[in-house]
């Protein structure tokens, strides 16, 4: 369909630009007394989104194909990706709210922000043309800028917002340099267009160098090396809450991207992009392993951890095959749970009001606070890669989709990588259990982390485990989104 024909295939996202704009022009009559009602509202509004999206999730041909005279689209790959974003945005508000009350910083432009943040990344995961993807790409990343430095008294955040602008706005022009050069040469920016001009003979070189621009900003936006630098300060300076926001929802969004984009309309480029790809998902994976074993600061550690995450993440997709693509969804679907898991527990590191974040203070946590030790034992178990919990199966599945696309060496680099990955996982696990007890954190622990942490520890074990196979068989169904044409 043309034009506006098929406009209700983007009836979540016109539904969060009604819902941000509302929620403001509330928050604005009511002031910082209405946060709690806008902040409680944009959770709605964020599930509302997901009923949208979850309509016709059956994974057949209802519900799906492109609106706006192509420029957007909608399939069974975007609506699973759409719900994992929307899902970490909403825990994200939902766990913010505590810690800015402490910080005296609790205002209702917070969640109206993370929800126009979160309609970038939709249109993101949506796009279905270099314009498309650009627009998202900025409206997400403009709001993300402001959130960084949410406290705005407090030097590292207004530090971590500064690098993150600068920083990002860099990646931002290398992607539009990148699609102008590829538009120059196709003369379309529209994906299937794109895919057509690609099909047979040796693409002009002014083609690839556009190719490997476009990637290298993608890369910047999911953390990978060598494009990661901006990750360790930003995790560490922007407020604890907005941190969790980002391990999550803009990866889950920038992720989809990268994959909609390499499967998509440089399909065809296959052999160059994946040269690419597998040097990049190498080196995330080791130096996120290496980089990361001396660091004292948990959020720095996070950062790491994310940045070999993401190796891991990218080898599947190297391999360009189904399993790969399956392999992406459920280790995303995996890696949201285990970090928001995580991120409860560090917002739960409070010892009178004040937040602590080094890893000593974890010392004697298995003794005194033996629930929500075990919580992050789980987490850390599963992104250690531990069996039987989820985060094993994750790797799994990525290890295996690399062998069978024969990356090898690519393959047993990541093994390597993960096993050293461990150490600091489980260095965290015998801080908690057998170090000397350090002061208590402060009780009881807020209602939502309490929460937050006991679903992820019980998806983690024994949930996932349980229903592996329908898990792995929805993702299967939205990887054969990119086969089936």
């Amino acid at each position: 369909m043309n034009g506006l024909d098929n406009w209700a295939l983007a009836s979540p996202e016109i539904f969060l630009a009604v819902a941000a704009m509302a929620l403001l022009i509330l928050g604005v009559f009511r002031g910082d007394k209405g946060a709690d009602l806008v902040s409680a509202l944009s959770v709605a509004s964020l599930g509302v989104a997901m009923i949208l999206v979850y309509r016709e999730i059956d994974f057949t041909a209802r519900g799906h194909g492109t609106a706006f005279n192509g420029l957007f689209l909608v399939d069974a790959f975007t609506k699973s990706m759409k719900l994992l974003a929307f899902l970490g945005a909403a825990l994200a508000i939902v766990m913010s709210r505590a810690f800015f009350i402490r910080a005296g910083v609790w205002r209702f432009e917070y969640p109206v922000l993370v929800l126009l943040a979160t309609l970038g990344m939709s249109v993101m995961i949506s796009s279905n043309d270099l314009m498309t993807l650009y627009l998202g790409l900025e409206l997400q990343s403009l709001a993300l800028y402001v959130v960084a430095a949410f406290q705005r008294d407090d030097a590292r955040s207004t530090e971590a917002g500064v690098k993150y602008f600068v920083l990002g706005a860099v990646a931002s022009c290398m992607i539009l340099y990148g699609a102008s050069l590829v538009y120059g040469f196709a003369g379309t920016t529209n994906f299937y267009g794109l895919k057509a001009a690609f099909q047979g003979g040796t693409p002009p070189v002014g083609v690839v160098i556009g190719l490997v621009f476009v990637l290298s900003g993608l890369v910047f936006k999911v953390s990978a090396a060598p494009f990661h630098m901006w990750t360790p300060d930003v995790y560490e300076g922007a407020p604890t809450p907005v941190t969790a926001l980002f391990s999550v929802a803009p990866k889950i969004a920038a992720l989809s991207l990268l994959v909609s984009v390499v499967m998509g309309p440089f399909r065809p480029l296959f052999a160059q992009w994946q040269q690419v790809i597998v040097a990049v998902a190498v080196l995330s994976s080791v130096w996120g392993a290496v980089a990361a074993i001396r660091q004292e600061n948990i959020k720095r550690l996070m950062a790491y951890s994310s940045i070999g995450n993401m190796g891991y993440v990218l080898l599947g997709l190297a391999a360009g095959s189904e399993e790969g693509v399956r392999s992406v969804i459920v280790y995303m679907a995996i890696y949201l749970v285990m970090s928001v898991g995580t991120f409860a527990c560090i917002l739960s590191m409070r010892r009178r009001g004040a937040m602590v974040e080094t890893i000593s203070d974890l010392a004697g946590l298995g003794r005194r606070q033996p629930m929500m030790a075990l919580a992050l034992m789980f987490c850390m178990f599963s992104m250690a890669g531990i069996p039987p919990l989820a985060g094993f199966f994750g790797k799994l599945n990525v290890f295996l989709a690399a062998i069978e696309a024969r990356l090898y060496i690519p393959a047993a680099i990541a093994v390597l990588a993960s096993v050293v990955g461990a150490y600091y996982y489980l260095r965290i696990v015998k801080v908690m259990y057998f170090d000397d007890a350090a002061a208590a954190f402060d009780r009881p622990v807020d209602r939502e982390m309490g929460v937050v942490m006991g679903v992820s520890a019980l998806f983690l074990f024994p949930v996932f485990p349980l229903f592996q196979e329908p898990i792995l068989k929805g993702a299967q169904k939205a990887a054969l989104t990119f086969f089936a044409q």
